[in-house]
């Protein structure tokens, strides 16, 4: 089975930085595309970063673009969300997501990790 653990959320300021780490295990890491999503309260789950097997190729939301970057070491089996000039709007409880096929949806999720992001 896949598992996914999510770290590196707490509470930020405004402007500030924060940088999220998910470790992957049970399979073979490079075979999943790999995914951010994010959940506000009283708000639909929405996607935030996406990034291809190979990392050659990245998504990303609109309301993150040129503030989020996702990236991944597969020799650590890990994906990460490295989020600067992070805004009130950010706070969310952040989830990693896998897929091993792109026709598929996200097959396995992490429990989510908090960010809060104060004014």
């Amino acid at each position: 089975q896949v598992q996914l653990v999510e770290s590196g959320g707490g509470l930020v300021q405004a402007g500030g930085s924060l940088r999220l780490s998910c470790g992957f295990s049970g399979r073979t890491f490079s075979s999943y595309f790999m995914g951010w999503f994010r959940q506000a309260p009283g708000k639909e789950r929405e996607f935030v970063a996406g990034i291809s097997w190979s990392g050659a190729s990245t998504f990303y939301a609109d309301s993150v673009k040129g503030r989020f970057t996702i990236s991944r070491d597969n020799a650590k089996n890990t994906v990460y969300l490295q989020m600067n000039s992070l805004k009130p709007e950010d706070t969310a409880i952040y989830y990693c997501a896998a897929r091993n096929t792109p026709a598929s949806g996200y097959d396995y999720w992490g429990q989510g990790t908090q960010v809060t992001v104060s004014s």
